[in-house]
């Protein structure tokens, strides 16, 4: 397992980490996802850590919570060999103050979390989207006060727009508060929004990837292909409209790239799928799931290996689509004004 800095900061990870959503099971939208229960959950931690991946990733949110005392069971007197990574902000009770990056909600997140987990502390403590209606400074002062007591030690962000985070850390500059060193966000080879304005803005401010959903919303796993229809145990049938969307032609277009380069190398769809995000400046980890071993160790597969020049290409065009102003502008005033993917 190759580990990677997490953005400009002096912590490594593992390129490749473990997302919990599957684990727990508890309402209709995380079923469809799985519920793997503490044993199930065990064994997958066993292989992961074999393999060297030792960063595992998970939310407030997922499951009500269950997902984290899922993983905090199964991490039971072999914390020390984990890294553990968690989100807060959307709503997580009914109260007023039950959402969002308020001192009151951030401090009370932590700690249910800290409990849930069993652990004295958070790796990486990520806001799972922008609050605009806190300000800036009162949710920075929190996480600053959570690092200074030992209870995180880096500070993360999700789902941020290219300005939340600029913003952000220039409040931090400012103040002398904690930098976000991660942004958590949704790459893929059919989702390459991120690379327009937060991949240059990454590249500008040392922010380190930690992409979610590689695989496209569960699109890129090789079992969806032109006049086929979605596979029944896929959880595209229920979750399809809540994610990502596109037109079909253009995701059988990466596929059939995909699948010819999967036959080029003696890969799966996956795999490949997975190799070019580890290409893609910026990325520091990307976060694979799994509902049994044996997707497990096909995502494992991912590493040890590399694609060429000329196959990274082929992706490239395969997966590239127009892009929006001004970026489109920008592009041609590449002798000033590069994109980072050029």
């Amino acid at each position: 397992m190759d580990y990677r800095r997490l953005g400009g900061s002096g912590f490594s990870v593992p390129v490749l980490s473990f997302g919990t959503g599957t684990f727990g099971g508890k309402g209709e939208f995380f079923q469809a996802w799985g519920s793997t229960d503490v044993a199930e959950a065990s064994r997958l931690i066993d292989i992961c850590l074999d393999a060297g991946l030792t960063l595992f990733d998970s939310a407030d949110i997922y499951s009500s919570g269950a997902a984290e005392e899922v993983l905090g069971e199964a991490l039971k007197g072999r914390r020390n060999k984990a890294l553990i990574s968690t989100k807060a902000t959307f709503r997580s009770g009914d109260g007023p103050n039950d959402v969002g990056s308020s001192r009151f909600h951030l401090i009370e997140a932590c700690e249910s979390a800290l409990r849930r987990l069993q652990t004295d502390h958070i790796d990486l403590f990520q806001l799972h989207g922008f609050d605009a209606m806190t300000p800036v400074e009162e949710t920075l002062s929190t996480l600053d006060d959570l690092v200074r007591a030992g209870k995180i030690r880096y500070v993360g962000c999700s789902n941020f727009s290219g300005w939340h985070l600029m913003k952000s850390l220039a409040v931090a500059d400012r103040y002398n508060l904690p930098r976000y060193v991660a942004n958590q966000t949704y790459y893929s080879l059919i989702g390459r929004d991120y690379e327009t304005e937060l991949m240059p803005l990454g590249l500008d401010q040392k922010i380190g990837a930690v992409v979610w959903s590689p695989l496209g919303w569960g699109r890129l796993t090789g079992k969806i292909r032109r006049g086929q229809p979605i596979p029944a145990g896929s959880r595209l049938h229920k979750t399809a409209e809540q994610g990502p969307q596109m037109e079909d032609e253009y995701l059988y277009r990466v596929v059939d790239a995909l699948d010819a380069i999967a036959e080029e190398t003696g890969k799966s769809v996956p795999q490949v799928a997975l190799a070019w995000l580890l290409t893609r400046p910026t990325v520091s980890t990307l976060v694979i799931g799994a509902r049994n071993e044996e997707q497990l160790r096909q995502n494992l597969g991912a590493i040890g290996w590399s694609l060429t020049a000329e196959q990274i290409k082929t992706l490239d065009a395969a997966s590239a689509r127009p892009l929006p102003y001004p970026y489109w502008h920008q592009s041609g005033f590449a002798e000033r004004n590069r994109f980072p993917v050029d």
